[in-house]
C-alpha cells in the first residue's frame, strides 16, 4: 500500500517536469526570435521557428523530445547555422507525426505566396528520418533549393510499399495528398542527394525511387536507420551539409569523408558482427587484425585472440 502511495505521489511530479521543460522550451524559442524572425505554432502538433540573420537558409525538420533530450536543450540547426551566419527556419514536431498535417500544407503555401524563399540567395532543405521524407517534400515549394535527406522513405503509403514494414503506424497517415510522394516532389530542385544504407533491403528499395537525373545517391552501409547519428559522431555531417549547401556533395567528396568510419567503433563492430554472422572466420580474422593494428581496439583485440590464440 506505501508503495502505490509512493507511485501515484510521483508521477504527477514527473508529468509536470515534462511539461515546464516543453513550456520552458517553447518560451526560449520565443525569447530568441523576439527582434529577429519568428517563431509560431503551426496547428496542434507542430511550431516553426525562423531565425533571421543572412542570405543562406538552411530549413530543417526536428523533434521536441530529441530538442528536450539534447546538452543544449535548442534544435541542432539553431547553434549550425548561428555558427555559420546562416538563417534558419526550423520545424518542430510533437510526436511521430512525419510531418503529415493540413496545417503544414497551408504554412507552406503561405511561404509560396509570400515569395518567402526568394529572399534567399541559397537555400538548403536538410532533414533525417521522419524530417528526411518532409525535407525531400516540402522542397517544392523552394524551386532551385538544394536538398540532403538521410534515410529518407519515398513514401509511406501502404500499397505503394508493402515491402516495406516498418513505421507501420504511420500507415494511417495521409501520403497520398499533397506534398505526399517525395521522388515527385523534387522536380524543381537544384542538386538533390540521398544517402542510405543499401546493404538493407527496405533502405536500398526505397533509395531506388529517387531516380532523376538531378539526384545523387549514396550509401553509408551497416548504419541501417542511423545515418545521421553516425555521420555526426564521425564528426563529417558539417561538411557534408557544407557542400551540400553549395552543391558541391559529389560522390567522391563523400567516399573521401566517410573513409574516416575505417575508425569509428559502431561500424567496425557492425562490420564483425556481419563477418562473423556470415560465419567467415578468415575475414573475421582480418577485420581484427587490420583494427587492431591501427587503433587500440580492446574488443577486436579479444576477439581476435579467441579466434586465433593470439596474445
Amino acid at each position: 500500500m506505501v508503495e502505490a502511495d509512493t507511485q501515484s505521489a510521483s508521477r504527477p511530479s514527473t508529468l509536470a517536469e515534462g511539461e515546464g521543460s516543453r513550456a520552458a522550451l517553447l518560451q526560449r524559442l520565443d525569447d530568441l526570435t523576439a527582434e529577429e524572425g519568428h517563431f509560431e505554432p503551426v496547428g496542434a502538433r507542430h511550431w516553426a521557428l525562423f531565425e533571421d540573420a543572412g542570405t543562406t537558409l538552411i530549413v530543417t525538420f526536428d523533434q521536441m523530445a530529441t530538442i528536450l533530450a539534447s546538452d543544449t536543450g535548442m534544435p541542432w540547426g539553431h547553434g549550425f547555422a548561428r555558427d555559420r551566419g546562416w538563417s534558419h527556419l526550423c520545424f518542430i514536431a510533437e510526436g511521430e507525426t512525419h510531418f503529415r498535417d493540413p496545417a503544414l500544407y497551408r504554412h507552406f503555401d503561405r511561404l509560396v505566396d509570400d515569395a518567402f524563399f526568394e529572399d534567399f540567395d541559397r537555400v538548403l532543405f536538410l532533414g533525417h528520418g521522419h524530417g528526411a521524407h518532409a525535407a525531400c517534400a516540402y522542397a517544392v515549394t523552394a524551386p532551385g533549393a538544394q536538398v540532403l535527406a538521410l534515410n529518407p522513405r519515398a513514401t509511406l503509403a501502404g500499397r505503394e510499399v508493402a515491402w516495406d514494414r516498418r513505421d507501420l503506424a504511420a500507415r494511417r497517415l495521409d501520403f497520398t495528398t499533397r506534398y505526399g510522394y517525395a521522388p515527385e516532389m523534387l522536380e524543381g530542385a537544384g542538386k538533390v542527394v540521398v544517402i542510405h544504407d543499401l546493404t538493407q533491403r527496405e533502405e536500398a528499395m526505397h533509395s531506388a525511387l529517387f531516380r532523376a537525373p538531378w539526384v545523387t545517391r549514396l550509401s553509408a552501409p551497416l548504419m541501417g536507420e542511423r545515418i545521421e547519428w553516425a555521420l555526426r559522431h564521425m564528426g563529417i555531417l558539417p561538411t557534408l551539409i557544407e557542400a551540400a549547401m553549395e552543391g558541391r556533395l559529389t560522390p567522391a567528396l563523400f567516399a573521401r569523408e566517410w573513409r574516416k568510419r575505417r575508425a569509428f567503433s559502431p561500424y567496425l563492430k557492425a562490420l564483425l558482427d556481419k563477418a562473423e554472422t556470415a560465419r567467415r572466420r578468415g575475414l573475421a580474422i582480418s577485420i581484427c587484425r587490420s583494427v587492431t593494428r591501427r587503433l587500440k581496439a580492446p574488443h577486436f583485440a579479444r576477439r581476435l585472440a579467441k579466434m586465433t590464440g593470439e596474445k
